[in-house]
């Protein structure tokens, strides 16, 4: 699979999926590669030309020096899709996914059908707690913060019932370089995109998880109320919904993706 160069950062990506068909592209939450979006791959594959990638700073992407911000995380999907000479794209993102679905929403509409912004926020009034968790990762590394993300992710009865996929997401979470995660924490403690919401004239979906403490209902709300006709989806899941949820996240998508 292809490594694409982004104004020197070479980014991981994955093309996978109906070729001539409609094109759908992933986008990863915070200290997750590209291997969160299994779940929904075989059933995403077979109605869509599916692109999944590492954003910088994760899995097998370059990880450049901070400071990273949404626009750069933007810019670059724009030049994974100037590399692959995709025009348009339809886009599902989940948590920071969800928050560069946002930028790319207002500032390259032209590049995006239809936008899925999942388990996410446009705004943090209070950076405290990325500032502790930055505090942390450099005291301690990601194993510092491992257990109370991870309970941020899923939920306990998840976590009790599928110790595997809880294990793997840890795993995943724990390899994460700690540069680049450092640096996209960095980013997300100055969070405010509500001035965008209002420009972005794709139609739009919202998903929330009825559990989901770290981008509760009331973030996915303010999303909602602030994108023109955009619609909301609950689903009983904690953060990582389309893992704890993975047929009703699939299902919900390929309807939205799917109706006239």
């Amino acid at each position: 699979m292809p490594m694409i160069n982004a104004d020197g950062c070479l980014l991981n990506v994955q093309v996978e999926g109906r070729d001539g068909g409609p094109t759908l592209m992933l986008s990863n939450s915070l200290g997750c590669t590209l291997q969160m979006w299994e779940p929904q791959m075989r059933a995403l594959t077979q109605m869509f030309r599916v692109i999944r990638y590492d954003r910088r700073g994760h899995g097998k992407s370059g990880v450049p020096p901070g400071p990273y911000s949404m626009e750069r995380f933007g810019r670059d999907v724009l030049a994974i899709l100037d590399d692959l000479n995709i025009e348009k794209v339809h886009w599902c993102g989940l948590s920071m996914g969800g928050m560069v679905g946002q930028w790319l929403g207002a500032n390259a509409p032209e590049r995006f059908g239809k936008l899925i912004l999942a388990n996410t926020a446009c705004y943090y009034p209070d950076p405290t707690n990325w500032l502790n968790r930055i505090k942390a990762v450099k005291e301690g590394g990601i194993a510092a913060v491992a257990d109370t993300v991870i309970a941020g992710w899923l939920t306990a009865d998840f976590r009790e019932r599928e110790p595997q996929t809880t294990a793997n997401m840890k795993a995943m979470l724990t390899a994460s370089p700690v540069e680049g995660y450092l640096a996209c924490c960095e980013a997300l403690s100055t969070l405010d995109q509500r001035a965008l919401l209002p420009k972005i004239k794709s139609p739009t979906l919202v998903i929330v998880g009825r559990q989901d403490m770290a981008t509760p209902v009331s973030a996915g709300e303010m999303i909602r109320s602030g994108i023109p006709g955009a619609s909301m989806t609950l689903l009983d899941a904690a953060h990582i919904s389309n893992v704890e949820q993975s047929h009703a996240f699939t299902e919900a998508v390929v309807g939205f993706l799917t109706q006239r």
